[in-house]
């Protein structure tokens, strides 16, 4: 079994081996710096999964008072299949009612297509919008 928690400071080098691990991380964004923005937030809303006290997987959730948001969603290939991802997700979503957001999306991006029938397993759906985006901050590694 495993347990639920928010991040803590000494989580940070094992939640970057393992974002590197599930192919999570990008050159352009230094997953450090995510990391640090994020606490930053203090919202409560970046949790990770601990099995016998190894980090095993995360969730970076994200509420801007409009729509909650799922980032770095990331399971440990040991521990896949298992209930985690779906575990971290429930627990998300619990903390964003709480909050009072009203609805919570996510992106896939292209490449990580398998995923879409984890989503719509849990109750998502495709939604019909256009993704745009610009960067403001350049990220150095």
């Amino acid at each position: 079994m495993f347990i639920i928690r928010a991040y803590l400071d000494s989580d940070l080098e094992d939640i970057i081996t393992l974002w590197e691990l599930c192919d999570l991380t990008r050159p352009w964004n230094n997953p450090e710096i995510d990391i640090f923005r994020k606490v930053a937030q203090k919202d409560g809303l970046f949790l990770v999964a601990v099995k016998d006290q190894e980090l095993i997987a995360t969730l970076m959730g994200g509420y801007d008072g409009h729509r909650g948001w799922v980032n770095y969603l990331a399971v440990h290939p040991h521990h896949q299949r298992n209930g985690t991802a779906t575990a971290l997700i429930q627990q998300l979503e619990k903390r964003l009612i709480a909050l009072g957001c009203p609805k919570l999306q996510l992106l896939i991006r292209k490449e990580n297509i398998d995923v879409y029938s984890f989503y719509e397993q849990l109750g998502y759906e495709e939604i019909d919008v256009v993704c745009l985006g610009k960067r403001l901050i350049e990220d150095q590694k």
